[in-house]
């Protein structure tokens, strides 16, 4: 499975900005996805999960109210919608996804070490 995000860009504070993450060379329609950003000189940290069918969400304290994660299976596609963006926000956003087969339950990844596929990244920056 091969993931590309995309949407990432310049936008200043208080803006909005929708990531797509593409997943390819297989479905990911049963797997739990999630979000995840690296800031520079911090660690990767956990943003948005979504479980396979896009009942179940969670979010890390910090973005709750202001992101929005979503899945359109039919497309093989997760989003991060991102408003009221802060320059805190600024990092490299990264698409994952559970290689587990979840469906069913509805389960959310949450630990990086859990998510088995992952995309390249695209860089977010805040500023004004």
């Amino acid at each position: 499975v091969q993931l590309v995000e995309s949407g990432g860009g310049l936008v200043q504070p208080g803006g909005s900005l929708r990531l797509s993450c593409v997943a390819s060379g297989g479905t990911v329609n049963n797997y739990p996805m999630g979000w995840f950003r690296q800031a520079p000189g911090k660690e990767r940290e956990f943003v948005a999960g979504i479980s396979w069918s896009g009942g179940s969400t969670v979010y890390r304290d910090s973005v709750k109210g202001r992101f929005t994660i979503s899945r359109d299976n039919a497309k093989n596609t997760v989003y991060l919608q991102m408003n009221s963006l802060r320059p805190e926000d600024t990092a490299v956003y990264y698409c994952a996804a559970d290689g587990a087969d979840y469906s069913g339950s509805a389960a959310v990844t949450v630990l990086e070490y859990e998510y088995d596929f992952w995309g390249q990244g695209t860089q977010v920056t805040v500023s004004s």
